[in-house]
């Protein structure tokens, strides 16, 4: 037997001889937009899922965990589902850099790359300034 590549995909040579005549170009054509439609469901899937799976995760940065680490603040899932909550309501509002305030914690965020780039605790607020945010998210 026979096989013949059409599309990167392989086909018996079998296959082909039903498409011999001209009533089977109806076939083919049906059978293409079939391929087609399944291949444009798979890849809105695909997308929807990236999608989806990117409003529910965020990084945090290898400098702001160790800032954490060393001042004992520690957060659980609640936590984190809270500012992922903020960095989410930050990038509905098209925010590119944004200090999110939970607790007694501030964490300054890349919303565009839904990262934690530093934190500071409260005693290490006090006579700060904070540069190139663009907003401010309280939770």
């Amino acid at each position: 037997m026979s096989y013949r590549v059409v599309n990167g995909k392989l086909y018996s040579t079998g296959d082909f001889i039903e498409y011999s005549n001209v009533d089977s170009q109806n076939k083919r054509d049906k059978v293409n937009k079939e391929e087609t439609a399944n291949k444009e469901k798979s890849t809105f899937n695909k997308i929807l899922d990236i999608k989806i799976r990117k409003e529910e995760c965020f990084t945090i940065s290898s400098h702001a965990a160790q800032r954490l680490n060393s001042r004992n603040i520690d957060f659980n899932d609640d936590d984190m589902k809270k500012i992922n909550e903020g960095i989410n309501m930050a990038d509905s509002k098209g925010v590119k850099q944004s200090l999110i305030l939970y607790k007694d914690v501030a964490l300054i965020t890349s919303i565009k790359n839904r990262t934690v780039i530093t934190a500071m605790d409260k005693n290490e607020r006090q006579g700060k300034i904070i540069t190139n945010i663009d907003s401010v998210v309280m939770i």
